[in-house]
């Protein structure tokens, strides 16, 4: 029993000892109204990781350029990483949701290039039947990992 008590400990420790996790909600009053409802926030950074929420990719109303509503998502994403002090270079792992792969997996990549070099992250892209808000065609989720600076 001896040897198991330094274990115990580890497990009985207080959640207190754990790094904070800081949370980013939407900047703006309407989407962090509607974060607070639905109780959910664009990122969470927790230790050396970033972790987003999924955003959702639509196209604006009369367009018909899945490329430029792809772009548009990037953009808000790269807003949400610069937040949390991270960069396109930090994501280690994309996870997209599709209403139809098929037909949008190229777009999203037309775009995704544009943001994202190599050495590329891993990325899931998964078929879906729908998304909130029924508008949408993909979501996008997102996790980071802050580099560390190099040693002097």
């Amino acid at each position: 029993m001896k040897t198991l008590l330094p274990a115990l400990l580890l497990f009985a420790a207080p959640a207190a000892a754990l790094p904070p996790e800081t949370v980013l909600m939407a900047e703006n009053p309407a989407g962090r109204a509607f974060q607070e409802k639905y109780g959910y926030a664009d990122a969470v950074i927790a230790g050396d990781s970033v972790y987003l929420s999924g955003v959702v990719v639509g196209l604006a109303p009369g367009e018909t350029d899945m490329v430029a509503a792809y772009d548009r998502t990037f953009r808000h994403i790269g807003t949400i990483l610069a937040r949390a002090g991270v960069t396109w270079a930090d994501v280690v792992d994309i996870t997209s949701f599709h209403t139809d792969v098929k037909t949008q997996i190229d777009a999203m990549a037309t775009a995704k290039k544009r943001y994202i070099k190599a050495p590329f992250p891993a990325w899931t892209a998964i078929g879906v039947t729908r998304l909130l808000p029924d508008t949408g065609i993909t979501e996008i989720k997102i996790i980071a990992r802050k580099r560390q600076p190099a040693a002097k």
